[in-house]
């Protein structure tokens, strides 16, 4: 519903000018692009360490590569072979080298009975170029629903969809192999928050959820769903988007809007846990250049007298958010 996400990206930045930056962002970049208004999803690169995909959730089969150094767009791939996308809202890379996006938003929250995915491998060279692309289609075995996030294991390149509820959502398994021949059914194997996208880690053994105001990371083993943590987070006008480094060593955040900013944060680890390092065969180097130095954490991270400020700001924009979004769903007489 683009009235509502419109108000809770104001009520996020009425928060975020009141408590200042609240993660450094050493190493992020901002998409120079003009034509990058609504980067819906956020994708390292494998086959190029350093670049992001992005794409607008309502645009053309189209996805950007953007050097996350410079913040320039290199490369604008066209997919071919693919319909008239109806609303992108994730990419993600799999562990066969291909990209794989995400046309899986509803802003009618259920009102298609299916949605799609389109896959095209990485490109061996960026620059401005038309691909053929896979398209297949998506149905949930407990019905039609919105959704934002898509994760591809990059291990065993299965793929899966978190949907996205004010109330919950829910985290959805695909078939071990997508099909190009018929519908591919996703089944709910567990429950998550407000989720606007997701990624998994390059080791496989961790997956990050992001809302409207938090992120979590949950330990992933045996295709489900394990013990959670709360991760600082940066207060971004329209938080849409997460993905790993390529070496596993930061999260980047990013937002909607032109000029938008791609927030960097260095993952912290705590003794004996998993760093998180790349499968092998995955791409050497870190993908975004900087060392970068960790920050405060933004409401669920940290301590100190600043995050129990900040807290209070980021639960009275949720509150105003609340408000506004009942307001919206109220029958109009």
């Amino acid at each position: 519903m683009r009235s509502l996400r419109t108000t809770l990206g104001a009520a996020l930045a009425v928060v975020a000018l009141s408590a200042g930056p609240a993660v450094a962002e050493d190493g992020g970049f901002t998409m120079k692009d003009p034509r990058i208004t609504e980067s819906s999803g956020l994708a390292a690169s494998r086959a190029h360490p350093g670049v992001y995909w992005t794409h607008n959730d309502q645009d053309g089969p189209r996805v950007f590569a953007v050097d996350g150094r410079t913040g320039e767009t290199v490369a604008t791939v066209t997919l071919r072979g693919v319909g008239t996308p109806r609303d992108m809202e994730a990419v993600s890379v799999g562990a066969d080298g291909a990209v794989y996006v995400g046309d899986i938003g509803d802003n009618l929250d259920g009102s298609w009975d299916h949605v799609w995915i389109y896959r095209f491998p990485e490109p061996e060279r960026l620059r401005d170029q038309t691909v053929e692309a896979t398209q297949y289609t998506v149905r949930y075995a407990d019905g039609a629903r919105n959704a934002e996030a898509l994760m591809v294991h990059p291990v065993t390149g299965r793929v899966y969809i978190a949907s996205k509820n004010e109330d919950g959502g829910g985290l959805y398994e695909g078939p071990a192999r997508l099909s190009a021949g018929g519908p591919n059914v996703f089944r709910r194997i567990g429950e998550v928050p407000w989720v606007t996208d997701g990624a998994f880690s390059p080791d496989g053994r961790e997956l990050v959820l992001r809302g409207y105001f938090s992120a979590r990371a949950y330990a992933w083993k045996d295709g489900r769903l394990g013990a959670e943590k709360r991760l600082s987070a940066p207060l971004q006008r329209q938080s849409e988007s997460v993905t790993y480094t390529v070496d596993g060593s930061a999260l980047m955040f990013g937002s909607e809007g032109v000029n938008s900013t791609v927030v960097r944060v260095p993952v912290e680890r705590e003794a004996g846990e998993p760093s998180g390092t790349p499968v092998p065969g995955g791409s050497p180097g870190s993908g975004a250049p900087g060392t970068g130095s960790p920050g405060t954490g933004a409401g669920d991270g940290g301590d100190g007298d600043g995050n129990a400020t900040l807290g209070a700001l980021v639960l009275a924009g949720i509150a105003v958010a609340a408000l506004v979004w009942r307001r919206l769903r109220r029958p109009r007489g």
